[in-house]
Order: structure tokens, then C-alpha cells, then sequence
């Protein structure tokens, strides 16, 4: 049944139905359009423009239509050109002329709208949680590892010692910046559109902030041009996906560096690795490799909404219709991703004493050297030369600077004692750094401390 045939003399073109039908994807969101109907008809009943006993047989209907479609009771009807119309046919069929009257005062421009709305506020919810399990499995490494030493990198070179707690806490901040970033699309497009018609409002006295409470929005939209036409939170959300995924992928391509035999930092669980068809003692981090990938993928969902939006005119244009099938598949391309990469992470074992001897060469404790001869009264841009000529002295030996002999530092700066040793260690490096935001022990158990606060702020249980 088409909701718009009276006007046309002939039959649609196959090729062109075909083409137009949207049933295919949007039976997706089947119950978000009953929500969305339900709410309506309830409306309609509260106001008068439908009998009560009228709205509550639609009511009903609908509750029924959805439990019906949940069980896999009822089949959609491939030749429907999409879920709104697939839907109210179904409706009509079963309780007669009163399904009829469901689309009362609506368009289907304001009610895909709304079930868009719906549907992708549905998924932010699932996401933020996908991504709160994720900042539990991170929050409980970075306690269990505060004493472990690694090289931290710049230019993927050695740079400077710090703990696998600090590592890892960047990627805490990067998800919980994520998590607050969807959170703040939600509360921005939380605003109801149904009501605002084909892009004109209607002349039934329609309650919209009623609906609006119905279905748990702030309230309704202010513009009916802008309420049918409006697609910006598609577009922040998915950009709020392609920045989540771009962490994600940054955290897999040091995961597969870190795989590697040239580091063995990590040893990936069976479960998340796979092996090669010819060589029999490969165990690859594929899904690692594979997050990594699918990042574009949800970057092409991005890029392609916004050059569907750029140039349309208000209000509604099919174009929109174009608006689904990139959003659906980032949607469960990323909820994919956040969930295996957890469990991945979760799994994974890290080798500490491989991470350590790491940080002992590279000359990670070369800074702290510096900064030696700096509290003796050298200052800072002298000691950075006169340390550069001590790596130096350390290559042409194949030693570090933990092993040069102290006859070795006093040629070439007379300052250097004893103690230049205690104070180049690794773990006095590390421990010495508690600058806010540093891997210092009394900083990172702050960083832990203010990370715990903002998982329980977000309700999310963090009893280890």
C-alpha cells in the first residue's frame, strides 16, 4: 500500500519502486516508528482529535504489531516501500477503518525524523556504555600496573621511561573525552520533531510538548522547516564515531607494535589472534588489524553524510533518505569494534620485565642527567650538549649511561659524583615525576583516584 497513490494515474515504475523503497534498512528501527505512532495516537486520543476508544484499539494494535515482529511472528512485507507504511497497512488491515486515522496530523517527513532521532539516541546510550566497559577494563590495568617501567616514545624512538599505568592512562582520557562527547550530542538533539509535518506544522491542535514528555525528549523542536530537514545530529554523531575509532585504531597500531618480536611487550590471547595458512608459527593480531581498518570505514560513513547535506535546500529532500544505511553500518561497525577491543585488552598479558629492560636502553634516562648537572649549577642548554657527548662516549663503548665508568663522566664535566647513578635509575626517574598529570607514583594514583570519580559519576561499577 503507498501512503501517497491518490494523485497518480498509473503504476510506479519497478525500477523506480525498487529504487525509492527504503523497507530493506529501515525495518531497523520498527520499534522506534511504533514508539513514535504510539505516542502520537496517544496525543491525538488526550486532545480530542481522535476518539479514546479509537487511539487505544491503534494503542494496542501497535503494542501487539511490535511484540509480534520482536518474536519473528510476523513477516515484513518486502513489497512495502518502507517501515512507516509497512507498519500503518498492517495496522489497517487488522482493526480497519481506525488504523486509517493513525497518521492524523503527521507526515512522514516528521516521522522518519523522529525515528531517526530515536534510533540514534538509542544507539549513543549503547555506545556510552560499550565505551564505559571499555575505561573499567583500562581504569583496573592502570591500578595493577603502576610500578611497571616502559619507554615511553616520541617520533616511535625511545624517549623517556614512564609506567604502563601513565601509557595507558592517555587512552583513558581519549575515551573518556569520547564518552562525553556523545553525551553531549544526545542533550543537544534531544529535541522532539514530531508535529512539525511535511515542513509547514498542521492545523489540528496538536500537544506537541506532550508527545515530546511521551517519548522522553526536553521538549519540541522550535522550527517545522528545520525539524524535517535537520540531519546535524547524524553528522555529530558519527563524528563523534570516527574521533572514537580514530583512538581506538591509534591504541591497535601500538598494540600491533608492541606484538611484534622485535618488542614483546604483550602476548595476545589465543582467543583474539589468529595463524597464517602456510606458516605455522604465525599468531597475528588481526583484530587489532582489522579495528584499525574499519576506522575508514566509519570516516567514509562521516565524509559521506556530510556531502549528502551540503548542498540541500530546506526542507526535506529524498537525499536524506541516504542518511541510514552509513549511519547503521558505523553504528554497528563501531559497537563491534568497542566491544572486541575490550575483551581483546582485557585478556592481554603484559610482559613487565621485557617492558623494563626496554626502558634501560635507548638512553630513556638521558634527560634526568641533564637535569642532574642542572640542580649542580650547570645550566640546562650546557648540560644538554655535555649529556649528548656522554651518549656518544656510550655508543662507541656499546654501553649505557647506568654502566659508563664515573672517571668517564668526569672527562668530560668535572660535576658528576657517585649519585649521578641513584639519580639516573629507572625507578628514580619515574618516581621523581609527580607533576600533575606525570607517571610519578603520587601522581598517577591522583590520575587513578580522579578516574575512579568520574566512572562512578557515570554510574558505572568499578568494584575490582
Amino acid at each position: 500500500m503507498k501512503l501517497w497513490g491518490g494523485r497518480f494515474t498509473k503504476e510506479e515504475n519497478t525500477l523506480v519502486n525498487e529504487f525509492n523503497a527504503s523497507l530493506r534498512f529501515d525495518r531497523r528501527f520498527f520499534i522506534q516508528d511504533i514508539r513514535g505512532s504510539i505516542a502520537h495516537v496517544t496525543m491525538l486520543g488526550k486532545q480530542g482529535i481522535l476518539t479514546e476508544e479509537e487511539a487505544e484499539k491503534i494503542r494496542t494494535t501497535l503494542m501487539q504489531i511490535r511484540i509480534e515482529l520482536e518474536r519473528g511472528e510476523l513477516a515484513f512485507d518486502e513489497d512495502a516501500e518502507d517501515i512507516h507504511s509497512f507498519i500503518e497497512a498492517t495496522l489497517t488491515e487488522r482493526i480497519g477503518e481506525a488504523g486509517k486515522k493513525l497518521h492524523t496530523g503527521r507526515s512522514r517527513n516528521d516521522q522518519v525524523a523522529l525515528d531517526m532521532k530515536l534510533y540514534v539516541r538509542d544507539e549513543i546510550d549503547e555506545t556510552m556504555h560499550r565505551i564505559a566497559e571499555l575505561l573499567k577494563t583500562i581504569h583496573r590495568l592502570m591500578k595493577a600496573h603502576i610500578n611497571t617501567i616502559m619507554p615511553g616514545f616520541t617520533h616511535l624512538q625511545k624517549a623517556q621511561p614512564v609506567t604502563l599505568a601513565h601509557h595507558l592512562g592517555a587512552y583513558m582520557e581519549m575515551f573518556k573525552r569520547d564518552y562525553t562527547r556523545f553525551s553531549d550530542v544526545r542533550a543537544r538533539m534531544n529535541y522532539c520533531p514530531l508535529g512539525a509535518g511535511a515542513l509547514a506544522g498542521t492545523t489540528y491542535d496538536l500537544d506537541r510538548e506532550y508527545v515530546a514528555k511521551l517519548l522522553q525528549f526536553d521538549g519540541p523542536t522550535a522550527n517545522s522547516m528545520d525539524s524535517v530537514s535537520d540531519r546535524d545530529y547524524v553528522i555529530e554523531f558519527l563524528d563523534a564515531c570516527a574521533i572514537l575509532m580514530m583512538h581506538l585504531s591509534r591504541f591497535c597500531e601500538e598494540y600491533i607494535v608492541w606484538n611484534t618480536d622485535e618488542y614483546r611487550f604483550i602476548s595476545v590471547d589465543d582467543a583474539y589472534s589468529t595463524g597464517s595458512s602456510i606458516m605455522p608459527q604465525k599468531k597475528n593480531p588481526d583484530i587489532a588489524e582489522l579495528i584499525r581498518g574499519k576506522t575508514g570505514r566509519v570516516y567514509g560513513a562521516l565524509t559521506s553524510m556530510l556531502t549528502t547535506m551540503k548542498g540541500l535546500p530546506l526542507a526535506y529532500n529524498k537525499d536524506m533518505q541516504e542518511d541510514k544505511e552509513f549511519t547503521f553500518d558505523a553504528i554497528d561497525t563501531v559497537k563491534g569494534c568497542l566491544t572486541l577491543f575490550n575483551n581483546m585488552l582485557a585478556t592481554t598479558k603484559f610482559r613487565k620485565d621485557v617492558m623494563e629492560r626496554s626502558a634501560a636502553g635507548g638512553f630513556t634516562n638521558a634527560t634526568d642527567a641533564a637535569d642532574y648537572l642542572v640542580k649542580h649549577g650547570v645550566p640546562f642548554r650546557d648540560a644538554h650538549g655535555i649529556i649528548g657527548q656522554l651518549v656518544l662516549a656510550c655508543e662507541k663503548k656499546k654501553c649505557t649511561l647506568d654502566s659508563l665508568p664515573l672517571k668517564d663522566y668526569k672527562a668530560i664535566c668535572p660535576v658528576f659524583e657517585e649519585d649521578i647513578y641513584e639519580a639516573i635509575s629507572l625507578a628514580t626517574c619515574v618516581s621523581k615525576r609527580n607533576t600533575v598529570g606525570a607517571p610519578g607514583p603520587a601522581a598517577l594514583q591522583a590520575e587513578i583516584e580522579a578516574d575512579k570519580k568520574f566512572l562512578r559519576k557515570i554510574k558505572a561499577n568499578v568494584q575490582y
